[in-house]
């Protein structure tokens, strides 16, 4: 039993040294790409952080600041803004939308160390961000990073906790060790699929969560359908051979909980502006910055009936998404559903 006050010895003895780690490159200049490298560039690291354009990293590079994505953090020395990569790196981070990271995968040199950041489906072939990046550049070790994260609360160093999942033992930990740090407390992970699938069904599970608020509805309706949906990002992760406990972890429900129910989460600001009555076009152009949710429900909706999968939160925020069902509609389809036992994840979602 411990005394008041008191952690377990050996707690407090926790040191966080960069694993060889000198050079990391950030592909992706926009808000986490830059939260991203702050969070490293306090470790000591050189980060190259690539922009979209050799324009757009010359304003990063005399402001010192990103002032389109992540305004007021200044851009320390040992950050340097470039579009021309440098040879090598110890490190690579893939921090674009997923619709760009099978453009930027060529950009990384053969056997390199690769972190994919990036959360999403592929919308036309359904394949997670990992998948993408092994079809273009195979010869790389990849580890991928997800959790309840936002790049706002990130750069302001405020306490979070992070997953980091590879096939490759070493690669975890090489990664992990690259952003531990006293605000970043970065567990480990063999389930690639399972991290992945959290981090990208829960946007789309977050634009739903905007959509109750939008439409005025209570916690109740946020609660159920949250908790359904989670039923349904384990039934279709699991299928795809994730394990049912990393939705009940970080990259799951944890994440899930941070995006469903943070004003600074873009999924959630733009399903909150449909619930309210704007059209998906006037939605997207009010968040101002891409929304994964967006094309992950397509994709999502996809994979779900090539397993014979019923999802069908997922399936009524895709249809409200694509404009061809109203919100209130939607609930109407919902609350209105055949009643059933709850079941169990890895049992029917029906």
């Amino acid at each position: 039993m411990l005394r008041r006050g008191i952690l377990p010895k050996g707690t407090l003895a926790v040191r966080y040294p960069n694993p060889a780690v000198e050079s990391v490159v950030v592909l992706g200049a926009g808000s986490w790409g830059t939260a991203l490298s702050l969070l490293i560039a306090k470790k000591g690291c050189k980060v190259f952080l690539r922009a979209r354009s050799e324009e757009a990293a010359a304003r990063l590079d005399a402001a010192r600041e990103n002032r389109d994505y992540l305004p007021g953090f200044h851009l320390p020395e040992n950050v340097e803004p470039c579009y021309a990569l440098p040879r090598a790196a110890d490190l690579w981070l893939v921090a674009v939308p997923s619709d760009a990271v099978r453009e930027v995968a060529p950009l990384l040199p053969d056997e390199c160390r690769v972190l994919m950041t990036a959360k999403g489906l592929e919308r036309s072939t359904g394949l997670t961000m990992t998948q993408v990046l092994l079809e273009e550049r195979p010869s790389v070790h990849v580890a991928v990073m997800s959790g309840p994260n936002l790049g706002l609360e990130i750069v302001r160093g405020v306490p979070t906790a992070t997953v980091v999942a590879s096939e490759e033992e070493r690669m975890a930990e090489y990664a992990a060790g690259a952003l531990r740090c006293e605000s970043l407390r970065v567990y480990t992970s063999a389930d690639v699929m399972g991290v992945q699938m959290g981090g990208a069904l829960k946007n789309v599970l977050a634009v739903g969560a905007g959509i109750s608020d939008g439409l005025g509805f209570g916690d109740n309706t946020k609660a159920s359908m949250l908790a359904r949906g989670l039923h349904e990002m384990a039934v279709l992760g699991t299928a795809l051979g994730g394990r049912v406990e990393t939705f009940m972890g970080l990259s799951g429900v944890g994440d899930l909980f941070a995006t469903a129910a943070s004003p600074l989460s873009r999924n959630y600001r733009f399903g909150r502006l449909l619930g309210e009555g704007r059209t998906t076009e006037e939605a997207l152009k009010a968040v101002g910055q891409v929304v994964e949710g967006v094309p992950t429900a397509e994709a999502a909706v996809g994979l779900a009936e090539k397993h014979g999968i019923e999802a069908p939160l997922l399936t009524v925020i895709h249809q409200i998404v694509q404009g061809r069902l109203a919100p209130r509609e939607a609930v109407s389809l919902l609350m209105s559903r055949a009643p059933r036992s709850e079941g169990l994840c890895g049992e029917s979602s029906r």
